[in-house]
């Protein structure tokens, strides 16, 4: 009789572990499933299929170089999957965030290539804010668009994609050419106007630490915040915000405006810890793979940084891959695409959950 209560009481928590155990399932059994396929395809084209494997998942984290370059690669998909978290809780569809990226790429690169006069750390900050800005005033126009228009955020984000994009290149080739370079590009930061790297001799920088605060940020504010509540409950219902007196605009405008900022932000990161010039591709589609990274971790900021780590691992693994299996682009870009496909299939099919009896 006394083992009952002890029994019902820990149900909740043995449901809860269940759930959180089929969530992390999820995207392992998709990888594997992808790479699974994966292999024999290479097989069929005549590769050694578990060497070239083995080379794309473990030699992704062989050494402290790779996993540096795995979490470069991780950043800017953090911070882009993070902001889509934010505009996906309110249902607003932001398809922009490649064009955002750019737009905030494009401003911080003009901030860095002027105002010389500053001291450094200011001007870093600077070139941080500016990128951060652009791409939330890129991510609002589109929300503007909505909600005084109603056009729909996927056509107006997609098509503001191709604009950014258009405007970096004229930007390379016109007012930001850099005139000692035949080749499109900008001007180059000074040497401390990077930002600051640690973990030598790797490229890794402090941009990564920025992707985590951010990513805990981004959940105090959905989750521990009376304004992210309000952001949710327009994303759940906006009839019914609007009848409990909070304003769906301006909901929405934040939410998007949010999403950019941290699309923006990753712009910038590029341009200040990779790049330190800005070029016509600044960008390998971060973006759009950062769709994948929020749908995957189901609008979780916290989890959008493990599955933006599984994704760049999967972009450097796909990179090792190409250099040391001699495997072609082609079939390169066709197993990424399985592994994307296959982890958003597993994802809709985890939300779908059990068909009801009857």
């Amino acid at each position: 009789m006394s083992d009952i209560p002890i029994r019902s009481s820990l149900d909740p928590a043995v449901r809860l572990l269940s759930r959180a155990g089929l969530a992390a399932l999820a995207p392992i059994a998709a990888v594997l499933f992808a790479l699974g396929v994966s292999a024999l395809l290479l097989q069929l084209n005549g590769f050694h299929a578990a060497d070239v494997v083995n080379v794309m998942v473990l030699g992704a984290v062989s050494d402290k170089r790779s996993i540096a370059e795995v979490l470069l690669k991780a950043t800017p998909l953090i911070l882009i999957g993070v902001g889509l978290c934010v505009a996906f809780r309110c249902s607003i569809w932001n398809i922009g965030a490649e064009g955002q990226l750019y737009a905030g790429a494009s401003a911080a690169t003009a901030c860095g290539v002027n105002f010389g006069a500053l001291p450094a750390w200011l001007h870093i900050v600077l070139i941080l804010v500016a990128g951060s800005v652009a791409g939330a005033a890129w991510g609002a126009l589109a929300g503007l668009l909505r909600v005084y228009f109603r056009a729909s955020e996927v056509v107006t984000t997609i098509m503001l994609n191709y604009i950014a994009i258009i405007l970096t290149s004229y930007l390379v080739t016109g007012p930001l050419k850099d005139p000692a370079a035949s080749y499109p590009q900008s001007a180059k930061l000074a040497r401390d106007l990077w930002l600051p790297r640690f973990l030598p001799p790797t490229r890794l920088h402090v941009g990564i630490l920025i992707a985590l605060a951010a990513a805990v940020a981004a959940y105090v504010f959905l989750f521990r915040s009376s304004a992210g509540y309000a952001v949710r409950v327009v994303g759940l219902n906006p009839s019914a915000a609007a009848y409990a007196g909070i304003s769906v605009a301006r909901n929405v405008l934040l939410a998007i405006a949010i999403s950019g900022g941290l699309a923006g932000l990753a712009g910038a990161i590029e341009i200040a810890g990779v790049n330190y010039r800005l070029y016509q591709d600044i960008s390998p589609g971060y973006g759009f793979e950062g769709i994948a990274v929020a749908l995957l971790a189901n609008n979780n900021p916290l989890a959008a940084v493990a599955s933006g780590v599984l994704f760049a691992v999967l972009r450097s693994g796909s990179e090792l891959m190409q250099i040391s299996a001699q495997v072609p682009q082609v079939l390169v870009f066709v197993i990424q695409g399985l592994c994307i496909l296959s982890v958003a299939a597993f994802t809709a099919f985890r939300r779908r959950g059990p068909r009801p009896a009857g």
